[in-house]
């Protein structure tokens, strides 16, 4: 989004870039930082925190945080505080997040989409006359609301993950009470896009032709970080 303002003595031009599955603001030396690249809430928990660090040593940046749903809408089942605050040079603020909404499936978890938007300070007095690049990045992030006494552990869910062809197409059928991400995603030698497979559900990619049977693959964990390496076969 680009908004330009004309002033008789400067030009203000504002962009927002929109940063997705990365978690660091970087629009000056140093900048603003969330603590985790997902957050996992437990169902039975009444809230859970996100650390903010500003690691700029002059500028201040406001941050506005909010949460959405799987289908991109902002929805009100948790309540953010603080919503909207200054982040002060070298400091770190707390997130906290609590869920209010309506009861969520017990036998699976439920994916939201956390929204942190930095906004950098501006001296009006050193931007008189000139023409000044403001720069505004959102971070998001998944929040999994994971209930409790699942049937498997989230470090099994990878394993789970059945294949099969169908035609040319491959089936990928996730069995689990699990979200899992798919990285470094091979069929054959053809690298494929990050894709995330909802618990208990498949999701359905074209195969390249004379694809061979085999898919390798790696997994995002609790940490962000990513799992062995694993490779199987189809039929």
């Amino acid at each position: 989004m680009l908004s330009i303002y004309y002033s008789p003595r400067h030009i203000l031009m504002s962009f927002t870039l929109l940063f997705f599955a990365l978690f660091s603001f970087n629009g000056h030396a140093g900048g603003i930082a969330l603590g985790a690249t997902r957050v996992v809430y437990p169902a039975d928990a009444k809230q859970v925190s996100l650390a903010i660090t500003n690691s700029d040593e002059k500028n201040k940046f406001l941050i506005q945080s909010w949460i959405e749903d799987d289908n991109n809408k902002k929805t009100t089942d948790f309540i953010m505080t603080p919503p909207l605050f200054v982040s002060k040079p070298k400091s770190e603020n707390t997130l906290r997040i609590m869920y209010a909404g309506k009861e969520l499936p017990k036998d699976r978890e439920t994916v939201f989409w956390l929204n942190s938007k930095a906004i950098p300070s501006l001296n009006r007095e050193e931007i008189q006359g000139k023409n000044v690049l403001q720069i505004a990045i959102l971070s998001r992030i998944k929040l999994f609301v994971r209930p409790a006494n699942l049937t498997s552990t989230p470090a099994e869910a990878p394993a789970q993950l059945k294949f099969s062809r169908v035609g040319g197409s491959l089936n990928i059928d996730n069995p689990s009470p699990y979200y899992v991400t798919l990285v470094n995603f091979h069929i054959g030698i053809k690298k494929f896009p990050n894709l995330m497979v909802a618990p208990k559900n498949k999701k359905t990619i074209q195969l390249p032709n004379s694809a061979p049977g085999t898919v390798t693959y790696q997994t995002i964990n609790d940490y962000g970080a990513s799992t062995e390496s694993m490779t199987v076969k189809y039929n």
